[in-house]
C-alpha cells in the first residue's frame, strides 16, 4: 500500500503543484527562509515577503551581517516576530560554526535557534532529500481522513499516531516531493470544507470519503475562548513635531519592534488612568491627557486587543527607558523606517494622513 500511496500522491503532485518561488530552488538557505515564513502563515501572504527578503538578504552571510532592525523592518507585517529574531541569530550561528552552510543532520540543524522538529524535517527532506516526514495541519487532515481517524486532533496522542502513519508512508526516493505533495493535497484538494474528493489521487483508499464522513473528520475539540484586552497608548509630541517611541525588549512579545508607550488596562481602571500609569512606569513621566486620537482592533494568535490612542503632554519628568531597550523621538518623515507591530503601524498611517502633518497643535487641543 505504501508504494501505491506514494506513487499516486507524487504523480498527482508533479502534474498539479502550484508554481511557488521556493519550489524553484535547491538552495538550503532559501528553503529554510520559506519554511520559517510559512509557519502559521498563508502561502499568498508569504510570497511577496519571501521575494523581498531574499532581495535584501540574498545569502546567509548577508542575513548574518545585517542589523536586527533591518531584519525586523523587512519582516514587518508578517507577524510572529520571534521567527525573524531567531532566524537572524541562527544565521549568525551557521556562519560562525558551520562555515555558512546549513547542516544536513537532524541533531545539528535542531541546535539552531527557531528550528524545531517540524522545520528540521521539512528542510532536511526538501533541501537534502533526507527521509523525515513532516506533519502540519494539512497533513493531519489528509491522513486523518484517509485512515478514518476520529479522535481529537488537538490531542498529543492523536498527533503522534498521525506522525507514525506519515513516517511509514514517506518514500525513500525524493522524500521532499512526498512531503510537499501531502501538504499541497491538503491545501488545494482535501480542504477543511467541501473537499474535492473527485480530484483526489488518494480517494479510492480514503475511509472518510468512502463513508461520507469528510464533514466530521478530522475532529477538533472546541478551542478556548479568546481573551480580549484594551490597550491604551500615549501620543507625545515635542516642539520639533516628533513623536516619542520606545523599543520593546527582545525577550518580550513583539521584541525588537518599536511602539507608542502604553499598556494593558487593569480591572476597574479608566483608559486615561491606564495611560498615565503606564507612562509613569515605562518612562518615569507624568502626563496631561487631551483628546482621544483613535481606537482600532487587532487580533493576535491567542488574544485580541482594542488599542486606544490619546494625545498627551509631559507635565513633569524627563522620559527614560525604564522598561524598554531605548526611546527615541521620530518625525513623521522618518518614522516609517522603524519596524512597528501592525496596530501601531495603522496608527502611524492615520497620523501621516493628517493635514500638513503638524502634530504640535494636538498637544493641548
Amino acid at each position: 500500500m505504501n508504494l501505491r500511496f506514494s506513487q499516486n500522491l507524487t504523480g498527482w503532485y508533479h502534474q498539479n503543484k502550484r508554481d511557488l518561488p521556493w519550489r524553484n530552488t535547491n538552495d538550503p538557505y532559501k528553503i529554510w527562509i520559506s519554511e520559517i515564513m510559512l509557519q502559521q502563515t498563508r502561502v499568498d501572504t508569504v510570497i511577496p515577503y519571501y521575494e523581498h527578503f531574499l532581495e535584501q538578504f540574498p545569502t546567509i552571510y548577508d542575513l548574518a551581517d545585517a542589523d536586527q532592525q533591518q531584519v525586523l523592518k523587512c519582516w514587518e507585517g508578517l507577524g510572529y516576530y520571534s521567527r525573524a529574531r531567531n532566524m537572524h541569530q541562527a544565521a549568525k550561528t551557521v556562519v560562525k560554526e558551520f562555515n555558512g552552510r546549513l547542516p544536513d543532520s537532524y541533531e545539528k540543524i535542531t541546535s539552531l535557534k527557531g528550528v524545531g522538529p517540524y522545520t528540521a524535517s521539512a528542510i532536511l527532506s526538501i533541501a537534502f532529500q533526507k527521509k523525515f516526514a513532516v506533519v502540519d495541519g494539512n497533513v493531519i487532515r489528509v491522513l486523518a481522513r484517509y485512515f478514518g481517524i476520529t479522535d481529537d486532533i488537538r490531542s498529543a496522542k492523536t498527533k503522534k499516531r498521525i506522525q507514525q502513519h506519515a513516517d511509514e508512508l514517506i518514500s525513500e526516493k525524493k522524500p521532499g516531493d512526498f512531503n510537499q505533495a501531502l501538504m499541497e493535497l491538503g491545501a488545494t484538494v482535501c480542504k477543511p470544507g467541501n473537499p474535492l474528493c473527485g480530484e483526489c489521487p488518494l480517494s479510492t483508499g480514503c475511509v472518510a470519503a468512502a463513508s461520507a464522513k469528510t464533514d466530521r473528520i478530522p475532529y477538533k475539540s472546541p478551542s478556548k475562548k479568546v481573551p480580549h484586552h484594551h490597550i491604551a497608548v500615549g501620543l507625545i509630541v515635542n516642539d520639533r513635531n516628533e513623536l516619542l517611541i520606545a523599543l520593546r525588549p527582545n525577550e518580550s512579545m513583539l521584541g525588537g519592534l518599536w511602539e507608542f508607550p502604553g499598556g494593558k488596562q487593569e480591572a476597574g481602571e479608566s483608559l486615561k488612568k491606564t495611560v498615565k500609569r503606564e507612562l509613569k512606569e515605562e518612562l518615569g513621566i507624568s502626563v496631561e491627557i487631551f483628546k482621544k486620537f483613535d481606537e482600532l482592533k487587532h487580533a493576535y494568535s491567542h488574544f485580541k486587543i482594542t488599542m486606544h490612542a490619546y494625545w498627551c503632554k509631559i507635565h513633569s519628568g524627563e522620559p527614560a527607558p525604564k522598561s524598554s531597550q531605548k526611546i527615541e523621538w521620530a518625525s513623521l518623515e522618518k518614522i516609517h523606517s522603524y519596524p512597528f507591530p501592525k496596530a501601531n503601524k495603522t496608527l502611524i498611517e492615520k497620523l501621516q494622513t493628517m493635514e500638513n502633518g503638524d502634530l504640535t497643535r494636538f498637544r493641548e487641543s
